[in-house]
């Protein structure tokens, strides 16, 4: 029997605990942590690597682009006010003096009542500050054209600073790079460039009941679902997944594992052990780290309350439900963003996930206080998108299967009507 001293302990411990994971963090709050961690080292790779890398440096035009002024369309380069009473009745005529070929400078300076033959690309001569597209003009004979349509001052044509001028901003740092990005640092000859390193991202599964997937799990095993699902998204973030392996609900083994991944990782995450069930040491485990604090546990979320981050030194550790569905929404509600932010990504898109509207097929309630990510699968009724729920306690991973995105609802909501217009947040 219990002394009532050991009955004090024992409840204030279990106090502790229920205080520290009913203390839950708003997402806001939760993204505002992001500031306390820096990014990741840089590195200097080939352009032909730099596909979806994060730039490390603003990129400045080392010089004018195109460099030159050049034509945007086949004709003639003209002066401008020569064309300016030209029309299809009364067309004016202009000397043909030549033509530029697509590579070389102009071996003429045009004058007043002249024009030279141009394609799309070609240099323009100076004297010139415009091109009359061929299919305005006629071949009078050899050496003489009419024109029969008006063109303005610069028309048809770029400045030889037009797409940058020297010392414009080409590309500001944290921004990840496109292929248009590549394209346009090709055009100015850049052949490196200094990026973040992609952030190493541990994964430590836990739980006496996982098992490695090659084996057959026996009654009350499960394979390890989440190292292989969460592997697959941190790549999708511009990660390096480091699949730890499992270990079993030990906390002097997670502590060791944690030793271990933040020696060769940027961030670490353990999937189980994060609630304040009776084999959930996580939070424990990071509490006993040397120079460790523990940031939040617990976020006004469902599914995924039970999440947690810890930082130790410069790095992180999260500490992620283990129910898969818990696990999923979280990382990408989350921590999806937090790998982008330490890989240094800071140029985030203003719409950060593919969205589709569409109308809520039945009432869903809620409860206030919360952000709820509703999982549902979308479909088309004519000019109508269409949201209905696919309903699934969060260890099951069928619910995502089915599904095709999630809709939030909002911590004030009291849940979403039929018929109500709602963002699906796609996968």
């Amino acid at each position: 029997m219990l002394k009532v001293s050991q009955l004090w302990c024992w409840s204030l411990g279990a106090t502790k605990m229920q205080k520290d994971f009913f203390s839950t963090k708003l997402p806001q709050e939760v993204f505002s942590l992001f500031g306390l961690f820096s990014p990741v080292s840089r590195e200097k790779i080939s352009l032909e690597q730099s596909f979806n890398r994060v730039l490390a440096e603003d990129l400045m035009a080392p010089q004018d682009l195109p460099g030159f002024p050049r034509a945007t369309m086949d004709g003639y380069a003209v002066v401008s006010k020569d064309t300016f009473a030209a029309s299809e009745a009364f067309p004016v005529w202009l000397k043909v003096v030549g033509e530029v070929r697509m590579g070389e400078i102009p071996k003429y300076d045009l004058q007043r009542g002249e024009a030279i033959k141009i394609s799309t690309g070609g240099m323009l001569p100076q004297g010139a500050d415009a091109v009359v597209m061929v299919e305005h003009t006629q071949i009078v004979d050899q050496d003489t054209i009419e024109v029969f349509k008006p063109v303005a001052p610069l028309q048809n044509i770029v400045l030889a600073d037009e797409d940058f001028a020297k010392g414009e901003l080409i590309l500001p740092q944290g921004h990840r790079l496109r292929p248009q990005d590549i394209g346009i640092l090709a055009a100015f000859g850049k052949q490196e460039v200094l990026v973040y390193k992609r952030p190493k991202v541990a994964l430590i599964s836990t739980g006496d009941e996982v098992i490695p997937i090659e084996q057959h799990p026996l009654p009350g095993q499960v394979r390890d679902i989440n190292s292989y699902t969460l592997s697959a998204l941190v790549e999708e973030s511009g990660g390096v997944p480091l699949r730890m392996g499992i270990i079993k609900d030990d906390p002097k083994q997670l502590r060791t594992f944690c030793h271990e991944a933040l020696d060769k990782a940027d961030v670490v995450l353990i999937s189980g052990g994060s609630s304040v069930g009776m084999r959930d040491f996580t939070l424990e485990v990071i509490r006993s780290l040397s120079g460790s604090e523990v940031l939040f546990h617990g976020i006004a979320v469902s599914p995924g309350k039970p999440t947690l981050l810890g930082k130790v030194g410069h790095k992180a550790i999260w500490g992620l439900p283990g129910q898969v569905t818990s696990a999923i929404v979280v990382f990408l509600i989350f921590v999806k963003k937090f790998i982008k932010w330490v890989g240094g990504e800071r140029n985030f898109p203003l719409q950060e996930f593919r969205i589709v509207k569409a109308k809520m097929r039945i009432n869903v309630p809620s409860v206030q206080g919360r952000e709820d990510y509703l999982r549902v699968r979308v479909y088309r009724e004519g000019d109508t998108f269409w949201a209905e729920p696919v309903f699934g306690k969060s260890g099951l991973i069928n619910s995502l299967i089915r599904a095709d995105g999630l809709v939030k609802i909002d911590l004030g909501k009291e849940g979403l009507y039929k018929d109500e217009e709602v963002e699906v947040i796609l996968f």
